[in-house]
């Protein structure tokens, strides 16, 4: 019988929590050993439920590097801008990675990343789960079947939802390009990947991207309203509101995301989500935040062989990260609403319609991507057991290939031009 993989949790936040309740369903398969992370209720509830030992209970991943090494893989969840040197330092340690997306903040960031664990030997596999959701894998094997023939032209929409983009990008950790990375990159390298995927063999030629920072700014906050939801008397015909995207939601029991993310140390109850808002980053009013990250984003792209893609992200939605893709083929068309595939035969004109097996357990569906939290910790914990690189979906070079896109992508923005790929690969 195979031994349980052990793995150390660098990053206590909810993606940290999320990957590591692998260990709960599958404890014959995985044991969390360590954690680390600077905030000491993050990683006393990490200890809580998975009944880690005081010595492997660290407040800088830096003294797990000094140590011996004591696991076989660490999950390195901190935020985006200090990916970079915990990636490295564990790889050279010999430790298998599972590093969240994106996988740093910069071109040569990302190209230092896959060098070092490649020189290491050790598994890569990045946070692009995604690749690993039971529907979208579904399209690329309907595509790679010829289900629709040549892929013609590809459209793909991330609607982000409104109250979840005022969260994360206007209040939150990825609000400010500064302290975490452009949008595009923070948000939507997802997508830019699946985008890559989808299109095969054939590679991006060139891209344009367009966008801004729309409604979130000083110029655009009503006439009458505070600097913070609690004293605001135009609140109630906000839907940005504080109290309604938090107090609201705990006074209804609901104390998971978004509402768990503001309380840094205590459970969420009424009185610490208000004391958050009186004094926390959640609190402040949407047009007197210091965001500068886009609302709206467009990418263009040409494949090889005169394949299009097109994809757009939107913060100004009902419906929050159902990502919507419509696929048009030389003999078919097709399309996913969120929830299911269909597929239009250009000979038979009659759709079939197609879903994802999906075994995950329904806890992991709390993150906003289904089961696909699950199913990339499966796979990761499956090709450190194995050591068989071949179950990730997103490994060293593919996922190197499809950040440089993201990274060209905001070039062309920023730079208001056409960007050609060979650019960058040449820099």
């Amino acid at each position: 019988m195979i031994s349980p993989v052990r793995v150390i949790v660098v990053g206590a936040g909810c993606r940290g929590e999320i990957y590591s309740k692998f260990a709960t369903v599958h404890p014959e398969r995985v044991q969390v050993v360590g954690v680390a992370d600077p905030r000491r209720f993050a990683r006393s509830k990490l200890q809580q439920q998975h009944k880690i030992v005081d010595e492997n209970i660290f407040d800088d991943w830096h003294r797990i590097a000094d140590r011996e090494k004591f696991a076989d893989a660490v999950l390195v969840c901190t935020p985006d801008h200090l990916h970079k040197e915990p990636a490295m330092a564990f790889a050279k340690k010999g430790y298998h990675i599972l590093l969240e997306k994106p996988m740093a903040t910069t071109a040569e960031d990302c190209r230092a990343i896959v060098e070092a664990c490649t020189q290491s030997g050790v598994i890569l596999s990045v946070g692009h789960v995604l690749r690993y959701d039971p529907v979208t894998r579904k399209i690329k094997e309907l595509i790679d079947a010829g289900a629709i023939g040549d892929v013609i032209h590809i459209q793909h929409l991330e609607p982000v939802g409104f109250y979840h983009f005022a969260h994360s990008f206007v209040r939150g950790n990825w609000r400010n390009e500064a302290e975490s990375s452009f949008v595009l990159l923070a948000k939507s390298c997802h997508d830019i990947d699946l985008i890559h995927d989808w299109a095969g063999a054939r590679r991006c030629v060139k891209l344009s991207s367009f966008g801004s920072l729309s409604h979130f700014r000083k110029d655009k906050k009503p006439p009458g309203a505070a600097d913070r939801c609690l004293d605001c008397s135009v609140e109630k015909d906000c839907p940005y509101s504080g109290c309604k995207i938090y107090l609201d939601r705990v006074k209804q029991g609901h104390t998971g995301w978004p509402v768990s993310v503001i309380c840094t140390s205590s459970l969420p109850d009424i009185e610490s989500v208000t004391e958050a808002l009186k004094t926390g980053p959640y609190g402040r009013c949407v047009y007197e935040c210091d965001n500068d990250v886009c609302t709206n984003q467009v990418v263009h792209m040409e494949f090889e062989g005169g394949l299009t893609a097109s994809f757009s992200m939107v913060a100004f939605t009902k419906e929050m990260c159902k990502r919507k893709t419509t696929i048009y083929g030389s003999m078919g068309e097709l399309s996913y609403n969120g929830h299911e595939v269909s597929v239009f035969d250009f000979v038979t004109q009659r759709t079939t319609k197609h879903t994802g097996l999906d075994n995950a357990p329904n806890h992991f569906g709390m993150s906003g991507h289904g089961g696909a939290d699950y199913h990339l910790m499966d796979a990761f914990i499956s090709a450190v057991a194995n050591n068989d690189p071949s179950l990730i979906r997103s490994g060293p070079e593919e996922t190197l290939l499809s950040h440089l896109l993201v990274f060209q992508a905001e070039q062309s923005r920023l730079e208001g031009r056409v960007v050609y790929c060979d650019e960058m690969m040449q820099s």
